[in-house]
């Protein structure tokens, strides 16, 4: 879990972050859909599982830049980035109706992330616990694919003047749209830390790595 401090004096989104820290606490949240045709094509072409793979994308998407890395001690009023953020998936209990959150970590080496994460939804299942812990996780950041729906929005809300910048990932269902394979994702990210740039950037650079990633 290393990081390191930023410089709020020097930090290049300065007079942003003032005003959403003080003035305006609040998040940004964008849905959209993005293409997946290539990539459910390619996974079932190798035997793999799309999610795992979607997943692994997100990942190396949000690890490619500062801004999608940020956290906030609030002992010590530090802005950071971490070196890596990691993927917090949900299990399903088809019996309980309920998720369980499982943590794991990010490997840029594809089949070792791929063999890990699938493990450890494997070992989830056999616990219907919440088994939350976000205190021994700081660099988590949470990825949930609500597999029940091809949604149009979403929205996630959090306490006003709770400064949380970890990235917040969803995602619904793919469906057929003009013959190629259409995924809703939505992503929410504090507006100290990131913008309708930033953001829309995340699916500028999601097209960008299914197409290297199938090619």
């Amino acid at each position: 879990m290393n990081y390191r401090v930023i410089d709020k004096d020097s930090y290049y989104r300065k007079g942003v972050y003032r005003h959403f820290t003080e003035d305006c606490k609040c998040s940004v949240s964008m849905t959209a859909r993005i293409d997946v045709t290539e990539l459910v094509e390619y996974s079932g072409r190798i035997g793999t599982k799309f999610y795992i793979n979607f997943l692994y994308i997100l990942c190396k998407v949000l690890n490619s830049r500062d801004d999608y890395k940020m956290g906030y001690f609030w002992q010590t009023d530090e802005l950071v980035v971490w070196d890596t953020i990691n993927p917090i998936q949900y299990v399903f209990h088809e019996d309980t109706e309920t998720c369980t959150p499982v943590y794991s970590v990010y490997h840029e080496d594809y089949e070792t992330f791929y063999n890990a994460a699938l493990a450890d939804v494997d070992r989830a299942k056999s616990s219907n616990d919440y088994l939350l812990d976000s205190a021994n996780h700081p660099n988590w950041f949470d990825a949930s694919y609500i597999s029940w729906l091809s949604y149009d929005s979403m929205n996630i809300e959090l306490p006003d003047g709770y400064l949380f910048y970890a990235p917040i990932v969803n995602w619904g269902r793919y469906r057929e749209e003009d013959g190629r394979l259409m995924m809703p994702v939505t992503v929410r990210l504090n507006h100290a830390v990131a913008d309708g740039f930033l953001i829309a950037n995340v699916y500028r650079l999601l097209d960008r790595e299914i197409t290297f990633f199938c090619g």
